[in-house]
């Protein structure tokens, strides 16, 4: 599942009449990056949620044939659902085989080289609920995990405060910022008994508290950026343009 459903608000004018999916690096939007790299690792079959400039992003992947993939569209029209309630909405197109086989949630706003394969072999390895790729860096929304990598609470910082929150003991966590993607089992969709507009981390909290394998994968070796803002495009470019970066 690919995540475009936001307002991009931090990128306009940019995102002014088109979703932040469709704004570009060297001439490639993002949502196509995106799903170039979900087919290098194999994957065929997408649903893509949408809101902001729906119709927009609708046309676009018609124009491109859905790029040679199964394309489906979970629009949230009336209301943005966040991640939670985004992943919720669409869990049928999870659900319609009986089988385990995990899926991959990514950011359209997302650009890296992180290793998706080897995120998903760490994930069956330990049979986890959820693997989430993590970098050691600053962020003011931190999850802290514990001496195996499982998650165990979180930390914000918000106005020169910081509050930390607690689900499992752990008495040295260890504190990382989150990159956007997911590796997540089918079964976690049964789990989410929350309604309506929900975050999913607070679903992670909430089953990590109860026992739930939520992992962590280690992304610091690889290339990463968000691009929620024009200057991080403009660095992305950048990235691109001096061999920092080869997009797929």
């Amino acid at each position: 599942m690919v995540l475009a459903a936001g307002l991009g608000t931090r990128l306009r004018p940019l995102t002014n009449d088109r979703p932040k999916a469709l704004v570009e690096i060297n001439g490639r939007t993002l949502l196509e990056i995106a799903l170039a790299r979900l087919r290098r690792f194999g994957v065929q079959d997408v649903i893509i949620n949408s809101h902001h400039c729906a119709d927009v992003l609708a046309h676009y992947l018609a124009d491109h044939q859905n790029f040679g993939m199964h394309i489906e569209i979970s629009r949230e029209d009336d209301l943005l659902l966040d991640t939670g309630g985004g992943l919720k909405k669409a869990a049928k197109f999870f659900l319609r085989d009986s089988g385990d086989t995990p899926f991959i949630l990514h950011n359209v706003d997302v650009l890296s080289s992180i290793d998706l394969h080897e995120m998903v072999a760490l994930h069956r390895k330990h049979d986890a609920l959820v693997t989430l790729a993590m970098r050691d860096r600053k962020s003011s929304r931190l999850l802290l995990f514990n001496s195996q990598s499982e998650l165990c609470g979180r930390q914000i910082t918000k106005d020169d405060k910081t509050v930390t929150e607690m689900v499992r003991a752990c008495p040295h966590p260890h504190p990382l910022a989150f990159c956007g993607i997911h590796v997540i089992s089918p079964r976690l969709l049964k789990l989410m008994t929350e309604q309506g507009v929900f975050s999913i981390i607070d679903v992670y909290l909430r089953l990590a508290g109860a026992g739930e394998k939520i992992r962590s994968f280690p992304a610091d070796q690889y290339y990463w950026r968000d691009l929620g803002r024009p200057e991080h495009l403009a660095q992305a470019a950048a990235d691109v343009a001096n061999g920092a970066l080869v997009l797929s």
